[in-house]
C-alpha cells in the first residue's frame, strides 16, 4: 500500500534542464513545486571539482553519469519483422541520470532551429510537391518567430558565445547568414579558435560557403547570467562531452539555475525517487498526482494539481504509455499517437592527415568549432536530389582524449605495433570534419512497450523500432560529398571518409539526440501534446523535452528544448493558472 503524502501545486518528474527551468519559473509564480529525480544529487564542487582529475575510464567507458541498464534499459529492432532484444550496454546514445541529467555531460553546442524546420511538411510540399506516403513529418504548430524571445532567454541564461548572422532581418558579417532573425546578439563573443577550425573556415570560404563560429555554452569569458549566477571562462581542457565541468565554465543546471532555485522555500527536491505512474481520477481526464518508489523500495502517492514530465524523452513516452494517457501508436494502421515519429540523427565524418601541420587536439572544448549551414534544412535546392532535409558541416576541436581519440589513415592495422606507430605519427596532425544530419519521421520508426522484457519493478521496457531510410542515406551521402570537397580544399596529405552505410546500429556511440514519441501539433489526431506542450487527453499534464519534436532537424536539440520549456512555462504561468483547462480546443 502506497503512503499518501501532502499535496503540492506542481510535481516535476525528472530534474535536468527542463525541470530546473520550470522549477525556477513556477516558484517565481508563487507555486509550491516538488521535483522527483530517480538519480542522486550532483554538485560541481563535490562531484567534479578542479582538483579531481578527469577519468576517461570512469566517465566515458564505464558510464559513471549515465543510466544503468541493469535497472532500466530498452529493447531494439530495426523493423517489425525482427525480435527486439535488450540493450544490455549503453552504446548509440547515453541518457543521463541524476540531478542535471544530460545537461551535465553535454558538449554545449547550442543551436536555434531554422524557421523552415518548424514547417517541415507544409514548406517542403509547397516547394517540392507531395512527400512519400510513409514519411510522417508534421508541422510543429509553433513558429520560429513565436519562439525567438524564448531562444533568447535560454541563450542568456546559459551565456552562449557566438556571432549573430541576422539581427532584425539585417545580415551580419561573420555570422550564420541562414539563421532566423534574432533581436540581439549572443550574450558572449565566440570562443577563441584553434588552428584546425581556421583552416576549415579558409577552405569553405574559397568554395563559396559561409563559415561562422559555432554557438557555444562553453564560456568564452567570465559571465553573470540574468539570475545573478556567475560562470568562469573555459580553460580549453577538452573534457566536456560525457564529463562534468569543474571550472563552472560550461552551462548546466548546476551552473545556471540551481544556485538560486535550491534556496527557495517553495521548492523541494527528492532524489532517489523513481516515478512509476501518473495517477488519474475516475474520468481518466485529470491527473491527481504520481506514484513513486524510493531507494528503500517504499511506494508513495504524491498528489499534485499539475504534473509535468521533465525526464529524458524516451522515459516521458514510456511513462505516458504505462499511465494509459493517450492512444498508443500502431504502425500497421497509422492510428494512435503516443510513440509516433521517433527520430534520431545521422552523422558522418572525413579525417584529414598532414605532415607539415600541428593541431594539438587536446586543446579544445565541447562546442569549439567552425560550421557552415549551406546544406542544412532547406538552405539549398533539393530538386532532383531524392531527399529532403540536411545538416550542418563543421570542424570541431572537442578533445584529444587519449583513450578515445586515435584517428589513423586508411590501411592502418587495427592493433599491434603498426597501429601504435600510426597513432603516434598522426595524433598531433589530424583533424576531423563532420556532418550532423536530420532524420525525417517515417511510419515504421516508433516507440512502444515491449511484450516480453520488464524492468526491476515489473513494468514493460520501452521497445524502439528504428532504421535509417533511403531519405537519410541519400542526404548523408550528399553531405559527406560536401565534406570531401572541403577536405580536398584544405590540402592535406590524405583524407579518409567515414560514410554512414547499412542499417542503423545501436552499438557504437553516435549522439544522444533521440526525438519523437510525445510529439506536438495542432490536432489530437496526430499529436500527443498541443502547441503549449499540454496533453490533449489530460489537461493538467504537460510534457517537456525533445520527445515533442515531430521530426529531427539537422541541429543539436538543446537550444530548442530550452526555448520550448520557457514557452510552455509562460503559457502555464499566464494562461493555465488563471483558468485551468485545455489551452487549445480540440
Amino acid at each position: 500500500m502506497a503512503r499518501k503524502l501532502p499535496s503540492v501545486d506542481v510535481v516535476l518528474v525528472g530534474f535536468g534542464w527542463t525541470g530546473a527551468i520550470l522549477g525556477q519559473e513556477l516558484t517565481d509564480a508563487g507555486l509550491q513545486v516538488l521535483a522527483l529525480e530517480r538519480g542522486g544529487w550532483r554538485d560541481t564542487a563535490t562531484d567534479f571539482p578542479v582538483t579531481f582529475a578527469q577519468d576517461e575510464l570512469r566517465y566515458y567507458f564505464r558510464h559513471e553519469m549515465f543510466q544503468e541498464p541493469a535497472r532500466e534499459t530498452l529493447t531494439f529492432r530495426n523493423n517489425t519483422d525482427q525480435t527486439a532484444l535488450p540493450m544490455r550496454r549503453l552504446g548509440s546514445f547515453l541518457p543521463g541520470t541524476g540531478v542535471g541529467g544530460a545537461g551535465i555531460h553535454w558538449n554545449g553546442q547550442t543551436w536555434r532551429f531554422l524557421p523552415s524546420d518548424f514547417m517541415a511538411r507544409s514548406h517542403n510540399e509547397k516547394r517540392y510537391g507531395a512527400l512519400p506516403a510513409d514519411m510522417t513529418v508534421q508541422d510543429w504548430g509553433v513558429s520560429y518567430d513565436q519562439l525567438e524571445s524564448y531562444y533568447d532567454r535560454f541563450e542568456y541564461l546559459c551565456g552562449i558565445g557566438g556571432k549573430a548572422g541576422n539581427l532584425g532581418g539585417k545580415p551580419q558579417p561573420g555570422g550564420n547568414p541562414f539563421e532566423g532573425a534574432r533581436r540581439r546578439d549572443y550574450p558572449n563573443p565566440p570562443m577563441d579558435m584553434t588552428y584546425a577550425p581556421t583552416l576549415f573556415a579558409k577552405a569553405t570560404e574559397e568554395l563559396g560557403m559561409h563559415p561562422f563560429p559555432a554557438p557555444s555554452a562553453n564560456m568564452s569569458r567570465a559571465y553573470t547570467n540574468p539570475l545573478g549566477v556567475k560562470l568562469g571562462p573555459c580553460t580549453y581542457c577538452g573534457f566536456c562531452e560525457k564529463f562534468g565541468c569543474g571550472n563552472y565554465s560550461k552551462a548546466s543546471p548546476q551552473t545556471t539555475v540551481l544556485p538560486v532555485l535550491m534556496r527557495k522555500d517553495n521548492f523541494t527536491l527528492r532524489t532517489g525517487s523513481e516515478v512509476l505512474q501518473v495517477l488519474l481520477d475516475g474520468t481518466g481526464r485529470r491527473a491527481t498526482g504520481v506514484l513513486y518508489v524510493d531507494e528503500q523500495g517504499q511506494e508513495f502517492e504524491q498528489p499534485a494539481d499539475l504534473v509535468i514530465l521533465c525526464a529524458y524523452g524516451l522515459h516521458n513516452t514510456r511513462l505516458l504509455l504505462l499511465s494509459g494517457i493517450g492512444q498508443p501508436y500502431d504502425p500497421a494502421t497509422g492510428k494512435g499517437v503516443v510513440g509516433k515519429n521517433y527520430a534520431y540523427q545521422i552523422t558522418s565524418s572525413v579525417n584529414v592527415f598532414y605532415d607539415d601541420k600541428v593541431f594539438n587536439p587536446f586543446i579544445g572544448a565541447g562546442a569549439l568549432g567552425i560550421a557552415v549551414d549551406d546544406f542544412n534544412g532547406d538552405n539549398f535546392d533539393h530538386g532532383g536530389k531524392g531527399f529532403i532535409g540536411g545538416g550542418y558541416l563543421a570542424l570541431w576541436t572537442t578533445s584529444g582524449r587519449p583513450i578515445e581519440t586515435h584517428p589513423t589513415p586508411q590501411g592502418t592495422p587495427r592493433w599491434g605495433s603498426g597501429w601504435k606507430k600510426a597513432v603516434a605519427e598522426n595524433y598531433l596532425s589530424t583533424a576531423t570534419l563532420s556532418s550532423h544530419g536530420g532524420v525525417m519521421s517515417h511510419r515504421g520508426n516508433y516507440l512502444g512497450l515491449d511484450p516480453t522484457y520488464r524492468d526491476v519493478y515489473g513494468r514493460p521496457l520501452m521497445r524502439l523500432t528504428f532504421d535509417f531510410t533511403d531519405n537519410e542515406h541519400r542526404m548523408s551521402d550528399y553531405l559527406t560529398d560536401r565534406l570531401e570537397d572541403i577536405a580536398k580544399a584544405m590540402q592535406p596529405r590524405e583524407i579518409k571518409s567515414n560514410r554512414r552505410k547499412g542499417h542503423y546500429s545501436i552499438v557504437p556511440y553516435q549522439t544522444t539526440h533521440n526525438t519523437g514519441g510525445t510529439i506536438m501539433g495542432t490536432s489530437p489526431r496526430d499529436s500527443v501534446v498541443n502547441p503549449f506542450l499540454q496533453s490533449w487527453d489530460v489537461h493538467n499534464v504537460f510534457v517537456m523535452g525533445a520527445g515533442v519534436f515531430p521530426q529531427n532537424p539537422g541541429y543539436n536539440p538543446t537550444g530548442t528544448v530550452g526555448a520550448l520549456t520557457y514557452w510552455a512555462a509562460d503559457a502555464i504561468r499566464h494562461r493555465y493558472l488563471k483558468a485551468p483547462g485545455p489551452l487549445v480546443q480540440a
